[in-house]
C-alpha cells in the first residue's frame, strides 16, 4: 500500500476527531500535490513506533509512528493476547498520568484488554508511576501498563509495561519486548480496530491501594534508639505540571516531615506543562520557579519530581550561584542515599546488594565496598537494576532512585524524598548540612566527580556515523588523559548482552562512556573521575579537573 493508502486505511477506523481532523486535512493536501503535507504523511506512516523494553513512547499525533487511540488500541489488544498466552487467568493494572490523552489511552486499554479476556484492575485516577508499580506486586497481578511519557517533552505520550509473577513486578526486558511487539503487529495487520471486543467488565481500584503506597512509604522514616533525632527541614515542593502532589503531600504529613511551601504554579496536572520547556528538571531553566519559591521562603531545601513522579530532583542553597541555588547531580544524590543505605543495613544486621546502571558514578561501588555489600553494575534503566536479586539499593544518574525493592520494583521519586528529608532532618538535629554530610562523604570514600556531554541531531544516521567512528578507530587520548583500555560491548562484554556501548578507561582510573539514547535522538557521554589523594578540597579539584579535561576532549570528538 503507498502512503496515502496506509493513511486513508487508518482514518477509516480512528475513534478519535482530533487526529482525524489531522488526516482529514492531510490527506487532500498532499493528493493536490503539497509536498509538505506528503512529507508529514510519510513521517507518520511510512514507519512505525517499535515496542521496546521501555514500551511505547512517542508524539501524539496520527499514523502507527505517533501515540494515538489506534495504536494503544492494537497495543493493548496485542499485549493482553500475549498475557493471556501466557497464562489463562492472566490479569493487569492499569494506571495512567496527567498528559494529554492519558486517561483515554488507559480506558481504551481496559476495555479491550477486559474484552479480550483478561482480568483488569484500572487505578482510580491519575497517580504517579510509583503507585502503579507498587499496585502490581501489593495486588498479585499479571502485569501492570502505566500510561505516560515521564519527563519527555508535552507533545509526547507512553505505554510502560511492568510484569508480575516471577518478573517481581519489574518492567518488561527481551525477548518479552519482541514478543509483545510481534503480537501488537499481528492484530495491527489483521484487525480493525472498531471491530476488537471491548467490555466494560473492568474493576476500578479502591482507595486502599493508594493508602497503602502511602502507608509504606511514610514507614521509611523510622528511628532505631541508635537513631538520630530528626527535626524536619523546611523545604519547597514541585510537581512539575504532573501527579506528584496529592500523594507526596500525604507521605510527607504521616512521615512526620512537615508541610512544604509549594511551588504554585506547577502544582495541579496540567498536559500542557505551560512554565516549563521541557518538563525534566534536569533541564536548564526547569527549576527557576522552584529557585524563586525557595528564595522568597527561605527554605533549607527543594524537592521536585518529574511529571510522573518516579524521578527525585534536590536542590540545596548556595550563595555562589546566581539563583541563590544548586541542583544536586543525579550521582551526588545517588551517592548519598546510597550511604545512607549502606548504614541502614549494617545497623539491622541485613545482606542485601547494591546496583547502579553502569553510566553512573562509581560513587555507590566504593560505599558497598567500605561496608562489604555486594555490588553489580547493570545496563542502564530500572528494568536491569530492579532485577538484581537480593537488592537492597539501587540508582542511575538520571535522578532515579530505589530505596525500598520490597515495596516497588522501579525507581520511586516520592519515596526517594522521603529517605532525602529525613536524611536532611537528621542532620539538622545533629546541627550540620548537606555540605558538611558531603565533605564527609568525600574524606571517608573519595571525591568524584561527573559531566555528561548530550548531542541531539535531527539526522539519525548521525548517531550510527558517531559510533562507528569511535568504534573503528578509537582515540589513543582524550584531553591530553591516555586510552588505556577500550570495552565495546557491540557483541556483549562480561556479563553484559550486546549493546551499542563503548567504555574507554583513562590513565589513573577515570572513565569515559558512550551510547546512544534509548528514548531521544541524542549520542551520550558519561564521564567519571576521583581522587583520594590529599584534602577533600584538593581531591574535589583534581576530580573535577580530570572530568572537565575529558569533557573538552569528548566535544572535541563528537560534536
Amino acid at each position: 500500500m503507498t502512503t496515502l493508502d496506509l493513511a486513508k486505511s487508518w482514518l477509516e477506523q480512528d475513534p478519535d476527531p482530533v487526529t482525524r481532523a489531522e488526516l482529514e486535512a492531510l490527506i487532500p493536501a498532499a493528493e493536490g500535490g503539497d509536498a509538505a503535507a506528503m512529507d508529514a504523511l510519510r513521517d507518520r506512516f511510512d514507519t512505525r513506533l517499535t515496542f521496546g523494553t521501555a514500551g511505547l513512547r512517542g508524539e501524539l499525533g496520527a499514523g502507527p509512528n505517533r501515540m494515538n487511540r489506534v495504536l494503544v488500541s492494537q497495543a493493548a489488544t496485542g499485549f493482553a493476547r500475549w498475557l493471556l498466552a501466557r497464562d489463562e487467568n492472566a490479569s493487569v493494572v492499569i494506571g495512567y498520568d496527567g498528559r494529554v490523552n492519558s486517561d483515554v489511552f488507559a480506558r481504551d486499554s481496559a476495555e479491550l484488554m477486559a474484552g479480550a479476556g483478561v482480568r483488569v484492575v484500572l487505578l482510580p485516577r491519575a497517580l504517579p508511576t510509583p503507585v502503579l508499580a507498587f499496585a502490581v506486586r501489593e495486588l498479585g497481578l499479571s502485569a501492570g501498563v502505566m500510561v505516560t511519557a515521564s519527563h519527555n517533552p508535552p507533545r509526547d505520550n507512553g505505554y510502560k509495561v511492568y510484569l508480575g509473577g516471577r518478573d517481581g513486578g519489574s518492567q518488561i526486558v527481551a525477548p518479552a519486548d519482541e514478543a509483545i511487539h510481534a503480537a501488537i503487529l499481528e492484530v495491527a495487520n489483521t484487525s480493525v480496530v472498531g471491530e476488537l471486543p471491548r467490555s466494560s467488565a473492568y474493576e476500578t481500584a479502591d482507595e486502599s491501594i493508594i493508602d497503602a503506597y502511602i502507608a509504606r512509604t511514610a514507614a521509611l522514616v523510622t528511628h532505631t534508639p541508635e537513631s538520630a533525632v530528626l527535626e524536619p527541614v523546611s523545604f519547597v515542593y514541585t510537581a512539575m505540571h504532573g501527579v506528584g502532589w496529592e500523594v507526596a503531600q500525604r507521605v510527607f504529613r504521616d512521615a512526620g516531615l512537615g508541610e512544604p511551601t509549594v511551588v504554585a504554579e506547577q502544582i495541579a496536572p496540567d498536559g500542557a506543562f505551560p512554565t516549563v520547556a521541557f518538563p525534566n528538571p534536569e533541564e536548564p531553566g526547569a527549576m527557576d520557579l522552584s529557585f524563586a519559591t525557595a528564595r522568597a521562603a527561605g527554605a533549607e531545601l527543594i524537592i521536585a519530581n518529574d511529571p510522573d513522579a518516579d524521578r527525585l530532583a534536590v536542590a540545596i542553597p548556595d550563595a555562589s550561584t546566581p539563583e541563590g541555588w544548586r541542583r544536586l547531580s543525579g550521582n551526588a544524590v545517588g551517592a548519598l542515599l546510597g550511604w545512607r543505605a549502606a548504614e541502614r543495613l549494617e545497623r539491622e544486621g541485613r545482606q542485601a546488594k547494591f546496583a547502579a546502571s553502569l553510566v553512573s558514578s562509581p560513587a555507590l561501588s566504593a560505599v558497598a565496598a567500605a561496608y562489604g555489600v555486594s555490588y553489580s553494575d547493570t545496563l542502564t534503566g530500572f528494568k536491569w537494576i530492579s532485577r538484581v536479586g537480593g537488592l537492597g539499593y539501587g540508582y542511575e544518574e538520571a535522578l532515579g532512585y530505589l530505596v525500598d525493592p520490597e515495596k516497588v520494583r522501579d525507581k520511586d521519586g516520592i519515596s526517594a524524598a522521603v529517605d532525602f528529608l529525613a536524611l536532611a532532618g537528621e542532620l539538622k538535629a545533629a546541627g550540620r548540612t548537606l555540605d558538611d554530610h558531603q565533605r564527609d562523604f568525600d574524606e571517608r570514600f573519595g571525591a568524584f566527580a561527573s559531566a555528561q556531554v548530550s548531542l541531539r541531531v535531527t539526522d539519525l544516521s548521525r548517531i550510527g556515523a558517531i559510533m562507528a567512528a569511535l568504534r573503528d578507530n578509537p582515540p589513543n587520548e582524550v584531553g591530553g588523559v591516555r586510552v588505556e583500555q577500550v570495552d565495546d560491548f557491540i557483541g556483549g562484554f562480561g556479563v553484559f548482552p550486546p549493546g551499542d556501548i563503548l567504555r574507554f578507561w583513562m590513565r589513573g582510573g577515570a572513565r569515559v562512556i558512550v551510547r546512544p539514547s534509548g528514548t531521544e535522538p541524542k549520542v551520550k557521554v558519561y564521564i567519571d573521575a576521583s581522587s583520594t589523594t590529599g584534602s577533600v578540597d584538593e581531591r574535589r579539584a583534581a576530580a573535577q579537573a580530570e572530568v572537565a579535561a575529558l569533557e573538552a576532549g569528548m566535544r572535541a570528538l563528537i560534536v
